[in-house]
């Protein structure tokens, strides 16, 4: 899978915003200090939400949740597309061509930028009303790829097997499905979903973290 094909598999912005934030609440619950996926409700003081993912080997995504639309990129070091494959760093030819100029601002973000360069290998865009995912018109030989297949694999799932997978290959520990499905339901969270997944997390901080992701609580 490359981009061509993630924007034709990504859900509808809501949906996928959910999902950013249900990974985010998994990560909390799971390891507290250390997640993967975060969600920051309030980014900047401008409306606008942006989701995460850093997996802290150098692969990386964005989703900046914009009332002008969604801009989303991901960074896979190792895939054909790096930037790193050229000094000086040059992006994958396509890659932000037809950025429309609501959304055109991102890729300068300081905090999207590395060394003072917006480090991508995946770009995809959907302003506020189109009807669609769009990307730049990259093209790919046989064997070259940009990471789509794997950065957003859960975000694309969005399944409880997929969560589950995910908790036990990278935090090596067993997940309760019954739990997971739950936080990826945005049912009320509670003691006995927290306790499932890590009994050792405090209940009171993983909570106030699940409220300002706009999660319910029952103590």
């Amino acid at each position: 899978m490359t981009v061509h094909d993630l924007v034709t598999a990504l859900p509808e912005p809501d949906v996928l915003r959910a999902r950013c934030q249900a990974l985010a609440l998994l990560d909390v619950v799971i390891d507290g200090y250390a997640e993967t996926y975060d969600f920051v409700p309030e980014w900047g003081g401008s409306g606008v939400q942006v989701a995460t993912m850093d997996n802290g080997s150098g692969d990386l995504f964005r989703i900046a949740f914009d009332p002008a639309g969604v801009f989303l990129y991901g960074f896979d070091h190792e895939c054909a597309a790096t930037p790193w494959r050229d000094w000086p760093r040059a992006h994958w030819p396509g890659l932000l061509d037809g950025l429309p100029a609501s959304l055109a601002h991102y890729p300068a973000e300081p905090a999207f930028r590395f060394e003072d360069f917006f480090d991508a290998t995946v770009c995809v865009w959907r302003e506020a009303g189109a009807p669609a995912w769009q990307c730049g018109p990259v093209t790919f030989e046989p064997g070259e790829t940009d990471g789509a297949d794997w950065l957003f694999e859960l975000l694309v799932d969005g399944g409880t097997d997929a969560a589950c997978s995910y908790v036990e290959d990278y935090y090596e520990r067993p997940a309760d499905r019954a739990a997971v499905s739950a936080l990826l339901a945005r049912a009320p969270l509670t003691r006995a979903t927290v306790g499932a997944l890590n009994p050792e997390a405090d209940f009171e901080a993983v909570a106030a973290r699940a409220r300002a992701l706009g999660y319910e609580t029952v103590n």
